[in-house]
């Protein structure tokens, strides 16, 4: 493609985002972009757009010549990789929206591209308006990338912020963000991290060329309103984050769990349906982006984005993945977390390592003390029950920081005992 081609699309949904699309597109002339076929699932629903624009073939879509994009935003997983896969081996460039598809399936859409030679854009898929992937494809060098932390859901953010700023229980905090159409009927995809961890696996390999999903996830589900009162006692809010954090021994930290932030955390910053993404390198120290990271006009935007950047012959290198040595996962370092229960036979206290805060209540009852992540791993107890765990600011702590607490906690009791 060049600058000047027609960029004629084919589009494969036409909800929320798709429609989203298409009325952008019908404002922005400029970009010589046309969609000539949407394909559908339901030919009977009515849509505010010619009925001649619309069928329930997807080959009139991946089999026509002329149509050289196909743009993906549909919700089931399978589905959409078959679409990408056959688009892309039929030598057309495809823009998605898909963030379950990708991470199902980015070896295989890896190894697609390698064999077609053709770009596969997703910036839309992490993020809806935050230019998040190709900042870190083309800004930050991997050996230079500290930490990246990301509240990367828009349902899960509007739920806890209403909980936090306006004292709804959980309950009614899902209910409203059902009613505003910020969750879905069924909401246990964002509300149990799912989602979150979706866009964290391929943002791992843009940022230090990791491809994995095996690493720790939860969502909000068993966060409560007394959680909310105690952070806000202790100058905190809690916001779902996914994060990722270089070591001292060159691996990486990754997972996405709750956490307590300081209000001067640009996180903090970061309410209802928003989305947030802090990166922190070794010059420029940390770097801040935000904006809305759901619904149709927001989404639409990346994708405008993404088809524009098809007009220079953009592709993802997947620099840290192809042209650097890749990082690895590690889960070989400690937690500082609040967790919060029902009873006490809830939680194995026997898995800290340090206790540094208890506090029993009547009905709720909390614990502040470092766990070696690998016990997250082991064993799902820290879910049951209406366990709460929430990570505590700058909650991650390596090993050898582990011994020198606790040299300071022996000196300091010695020193009481004089």
């Amino acid at each position: 493609m060049n600058e000047h081609q027609q960029l004629t699309i084919g589009l494969f949904g036409f909800g929320v985002v798709g429609e989203g699309l298409y009325k952008v597109l019908n404002q922005t002339p400029s970009l010589n972009a046309t969609i000539k076929k949407v394909c559908i699932k339901n030919s009977q629903k009515k849509r505010d757009a010619p009925k001649s624009l619309f069928t329930t073939d997807k080959n009139e879509l991946l089999d026509d010549a002329e149509i050289n994009v196909i743009v993906e935003v549909i919700n089931e997983s399978e589905a959409a990789f078959e679409i990408v896969g056959t688009a892309l081996k039929n030598k057309k460039a495809v823009v998605s929206a898909s963030k379950k598809m990708i991470a199902d399936h980015l070896q295989e859409i890896l190894q697609l591209q390698k064999e077609t030679e053709m770009p596969f854009l997703y910036e839309a898929a992490a993020g809806a308006s935050i230019p998040i992937i190709r900042n870190l494809e083309e800004y930050y060098d991997n050996d230079l990338l500290h930490s990246m932390r990301a509240i990367a859901n828009g349902s899960t953010n509007f739920i806890l912020t209403k909980m936090f700023e306006e004292n709804l229980d959980y309950g009614q905090a899902l209910l409203l963000a059902k009613q505003l159409g910020f969750a879905e009927t069924d909401p246990t995809l964002d509300t149990d991290g799912h989602d979150a961890k979706n866009k964290w696996s391929f943002l791992l390999t843009h940022a230090y060329g990791i491809i994995s999903d095996e690493f720790v996830f939860t969502g909000i589900q068993n966060i409560n309103q007394a959680d909310a009162i105690t952070a806000k006692e202790k100058g905190f809010e809690i916001k779902l984050v996914a994060q990722a954090k270089k070591l001292s021994d060159g691996k990486v930290a990754a997972f996405v769990l709750p956490q307590l932030v300081k209000h001067d955390d640009p996180l903090s910053f970061v309410k209802n349906e928003y989305n947030g993404v802090v990166i922190e390198s070794a010059f420029a120290d940390k770097q801040f982006f935000y904006g809305k990271g759901a619904g149709s006009f927001p989404t639409a935007s990346a994708i405008l984005s993404d088809l524009s950047a098809l007009r220079y012959q953009y592709k993802y290198e997947y620099k840290k993945l192809y042209h650097h040595t890749p990082h690895e996962l590690t889960n070989d370092f400690c937690v500082s977390v609040f967790v919060s229960f029902n009873e006490h036979d809830d939680v194995p206290k026997g898995d800290f390592i340090m206790i540094g805060e208890w506090h029993a209540g009547e009905k709720r009852k909390y614990l502040i003390g470092i766990l070696p992540f690998a016990e997250l791993l082991q064993n799902d107890s820290w879910k049951d029950n209406g366990v709460s765990l929430i990570l505590m600011p700058d909650g991650i702590i390596e090993r050898k920081e582990i011994t020198k607490m606790k040299m300071t906690a022996i000196d300091e009791m010695q020193m009481m005992a004089l």
